[in-house]
């Protein structure tokens, strides 16, 4: 009967919500005709009367859920099953109502906006909002339906709002004065101090570079920016000098890498600051007038002369006196010397060019009252050239002479050598000395290039005759003073062939002109070593089988050598060693042989001249030392004479008191208790009356 069916969302009723009715001409109300309803929610959401073919709605719809059925309609007749009309579809739309409120997609909202900024979808309500003041603000929003009218249900959010930063805030310095101090001998690159300027921003609008103005200080000065913590490190860029300066004040300027021109109109980006650095003074080293100093001297100048001199001055402002002293490390030799009181160098031994053209040595400067206070300088000595050595002969010349030389004829080239160094070079003159003016046999020719050479004067020269000739040559130089020296040249008579050439100059080729060869003198050499070899061996085995022992075991008993084993029970034992042997010497056998005599000789045993038995032992001894010094028979060693006597008697005398019965009257013992606490037992037996009356 219809199309469409309408029907109501969310219907809280207390009966079943009436949709519709489905009805077909055929039905003649006699109960034989039934509905059926097929579809979506047929049965479920949706059930019909099948007599009366009245539809209502089981359940609560919900729109939002599904907003559309489409159902299909039958009228069967009961008793033939049979369609009476054809199948019809309808469609059940759910009608609308406001059952639910706006809901935003967050439940809360995060914005930002840049501070001083104007109308927006969210706008500021209060112009000029500072991020300094507060950063962070909270809004709700509620979003009604309908209009926003009577009835409309609605749903809130939240907003947090963040004021972003500008850079609106220039930096500043807490203070507008700042004090520092460093002392003189800081190095460069010393940090001084670190100053800061505060800025409100934050991130890259809050970023400083600080700088020196230009003026006092800004060549001593330097300041770098700390990135991290947005600092001004102070540093050193040139050596700080009390005594130049003790005070500088610099103007430092703190200004944004990143201003905003937008707010150029609230004033300059930057602020400026007086720093002042004192200097401290400390007490420095002395300082020389140079770096180095170089002196020239003569070779020939005298000991005690003053080459030169050095100066250091104490550059704090006390001008502490200095003294002078050279490092004994670099002058080993002690040549040279310096007056402690003002620098000056003098030799304190000769010189020589020769051995060392160059001394380096290093000179200190102390200070007197401060002597940790010191500070040294290298001094390069030259050593000046003085003509003091002779030109001699550059070598030795191996120098011969045909004998079949012709007079005029060059034998041997000359050349001079010359230690010192002139300084406009070598000029050598040669000739023959004064004696040897006119040389029968060779001459002298200067070749004016520093050499000279020799010549032979006849012709002819023998070796039987003359086989070396020796020719002295004067040579000097031209330099002041002039110094000359006399070479000789050892010339030899060789025989050479026709073109010159030396064959023989030795004694050998006038023994094989008498006949001996090379091998007949070798043979001889030979024998004669053999023989000495042999003459050497012989002589050795007689000494080794000849040498015996000094003391062939300890019972041997000598006039001079006393075997003395037993330590003894002290000054007056002599039961160990019999002083008498000592005292009597005539007491030894007369006939005993000397065992250190050569067998082969025998010499007669000299008597000893009789001794008193009582003389003294030092007096026997010195005269037994002498007998043996003027003994012919003995031996080197016998000289040593080796006597183990102790002496008299102990300085300190006896201290039995076994003769006290010999002696007249009581003695005294009290000095016993002066001797100190080793003699404390003795001084309590005999110290009083009462040990006597015991």
């Amino acid at each position: 009967m219809w199309n469409q069916f309408f029907l109501l969302e969310e219907y809280t009723g207390p009966d079943t919500q009436y949709v519709g009715k489905l009805h077909t001409d055929q039905d003649k109300g006699d109960g034989n005709l039934k509905y059926i309803l097929t579809g979506d929610g047929a049965g479920s959401l949706f059930i019909i009367d099948e007599n009366t073919g009245d539809i209502h709605a089981a359940k609560k719809l919900d729109r939002e859920e599904k907003s559309l059925y489409v159902l299909r309609a039958k009228a069967i007749d009961r008793k033939t099953g049979r369609q009476v009309e054809p199948e019809s579809e309808f469609i059940i739309k759910i009608h609308d109502i406001n059952d639910n409120e706006p809901k935003f997609t967050k439940d809360m909202y995060t914005a930002s906006v840049p501070e001083m900024s104007g109308v927006g979808i969210i706008k500021t309500a209060l112009p000029d909002m500072s991020r300094e003041n507060r950063e962070q603000y909270q809004v709700v929003i509620q979003a009604k339906d309908m209009g926003g009218q009577m009835g409309g249900l609605s749903g809130t959010t939240t907003v947090n709002i963040t004021l972003t930063d500008v850079n609106d805030n220039p930096p500043r310095f807490p203070q507008s004065t700042y004090q520092f101090s460093s002392p003189e001998s800081a190095s460069l690159g010393t940090p001084l101090g670190r100053i800061k300027a505060n800025d409100l921003d934050v991130g890259e609008n809050a970023e400083i570079e600080y700088s020196i103005s230009k003026g006092e200080g800004s060549d001593m000065f330097d300041i770098i920016t700390d990135k991290d913590t947005q600092e001004g490190i102070i540093t050193i860029k040139k050596q700080l000098d009390f005594e130049n300066k003790m005070l500088y004040s610099l103007r430092v300027e703190a200004a944004n890498t990143h201003p905003d021109p937008r707010f150029f109109h609230l004033g300059p980006f930057k602020d400026t600051a007086l720093i002042k650095v004192s200097v401290e003074d400390i007490d420095e080293p002395p300082v020389f007038s140079r770096s180095s100093y170089i002196i020239e001297v003569d070779e020939d100048s005298k000991e005690g002369t003053i080459i030169g001199q050095v100066i250091a001055q104490d550059p704090d402002t006390t001008k502490n006196a200095i003294k002078y002293s050279v490092d004994r490390h670099t002058d080993l030799d002690r040549i040279f010397n310096i007056y402690s009181g003002n620098g000056s160098i003098f030799i304190s031994k000769p010189l020589d060019r020769e051995e060392n053209p160059w001394h380096n040595i290093t000179v200190i400067a102390t200070e007197i009252n401060n002597p940790k206070q010191s500070s040294q300088i290298p001094v390069f000595i030259r050593i000046l050239d003085i003509n003091d050595h002779a030109p001699e002969f550059a070598k030795y010349y191996e120098t011969f002479v045909c004998e079949n030389a012709k007079a005029g004829q060059l034998v041997q080239t000359v050349s001079a050598v010359d230690k010192d160094e002139p300084p406009r070079g070598h000029k050598f003159f040669f000739e023959l000395v004064p004696e040897f003016a006119v040389h029968p046999n060779f001459s002298v020719v200067d070749n004016k290039d520093n050499t000279a050479g020799i010549l032979t004067r006849r012709n002819g020269y023998s070796r039987s005759k003359m086989s070396t000739y020796l020719l002295p040559v004067l040579i000097f130089d031209n330099d002041y003073p002039i110094q000359s020296s006399t070479g000789t040249l050892t010339i030899r008579v060789c025989a050479c062939d026709s073109r010159g050439n030396m064959q023989s100059c030795n004694a050998e080729a006038l023994l094989l002109s008498a006949g001996l060869s090379t091998g007949a003198l070798i043979a001889i050499l030979l024998c004669i070593i053999i023989l000495l070899v042999l003459v050497v061996l012989f002589a050795a085995l007689k000494r080794q089988r000849k040498k015996e022992p000094l003391i062939i075991s300890k019972d041997d008993v000598r006039d001079n050598i006393v075997t003395y084993n037993d330590e003894g029970g002290g000054e007056e034992d002599t039961q160990a060693f019999d002083i008498g042997t000592l005292r009597n010497p005539e007491a030894r056998e007369e006939s005993k042989m000397r065992r250190d005599v050569i067998p082969e000789t025998i010499f007669q045993i000299r008597r000893t001249a009789p001794l008193w038995e009582n003389i003294d032992v030092q007096d026997f001894i010195q005269r037994r030392l002498k007998e043996n010094d003027l003994d012919p028979t003995a031996p080197p060693y016998d000289s040593l004479a080796t006597y183990a006597y102790e002496g008299n008697d102990s300085i300190a005398n006896s201290l039995s008191s076994l003769e006290s019965l010999t002696m007249d009257g009581n003695q005294d013992y009290d000095y016993l208790s002066d001797w100190g606490p080793r003699f404390k037992k003795l001084a309590d037996m005999y110290g009083g009356d009462d040990s006597d009356r015991d």
